[in-house]
């Protein structure tokens, strides 16, 4: 980790610098990573701040020693391609549906190592959960407690996500859903990192910084995981 990229004038949070400069070493031959949004059906806008990972992508380059590409990649779960995708990116306002072979492929990616992001928006809670519960019906989804690696493995989150978006009263929260002991899915609600990536809404510095934070975390420790 470049530590001279950490922006001094905003609010310390800790970084784990071992854990992650031992996971860019494993790292160091590969080529660079890119960053996969989910397309899917049932008319949520899947496509919301196209903006949002390539500036993800950017970051995660400047401040760690892993190199990612900003041209992000649109996959649907029916593209083969998919299982050189690590991770991927899902959010939006709307409604989210996947076909009975889609249920079944994502099942089969993160079962064979691949891990989703998903960030709701406002407005696909209800269909997410129902969706997932198809894909995993033995497991549920859960709020993941402030100790989890997600929170820590490069930067610290004493509280759980940082709430870059409130929706609803309450605070941000984020879940996960784990097979076989593994956290396959991470799912935040009423904090919205992902509109903090993207220049569109005009967030504060600090509010910005603090959503980038958030999603290198997710980004490292997919790829750790």
């Amino acid at each position: 980790m470049r530590e001279d990229s950490i922006l001094d004038s905003n609010p310390p949070l800790r970084c784990s610098c071992r854990r992650v400069n031992y996971l860019a070493l494993l790292l160091a031959a590969l080529s660079p990573i890119q960053l996969a949004r989910l397309q899917y059906g049932g008319g949520g806008d899947w496509y919301n701040d196209p903006d949002a990972l390539p500036n993800l992508a950017r970051e995660i380059s400047e401040r760690t020693s892993i190199l990612a590409t900003e041209e992000q990649k649109v996959l649907t779960l029916m593209d083969r391609e998919i299982e050189n995708y690590p991770i991927l990116y899902m959010t939006g306002h709307g409604k989210v549906s996947f076909s009975k072979a889609e249920r079944e492929r994502l099942r089969e990616y993160l079962r064979s190592g691949g891990f989703l992001y998903a960030d709701d928006d406002y407005g696909m809670d209800e269909s997410f959960r129902a969706e997932i519960a198809e894909v995993f019906p033995n497991s549920e989804l859960v709020e993941l407690p402030y100790d989890h690696l997600i929170y820590h493995i490069f930067y610290d989150f004493a509280n759980g996500p940082p709430q870059t978006h409130k929706h609803v009263e309450g605070p941000p929260k984020g879940f996960g859903l784990f097979d076989a002991g593994r956290l396959v899915i991470f799912y935040t609600v009423n904090s919205n990192p992902s509109d903090g990536w993207t220049v569109a809404h005009n967030n504060p510095p600090d509010v910005r910084e603090h959503a980038f934070r958030m999603g290198i975390n997710i980004v490292l420790y997919a790829l750790l995981n």
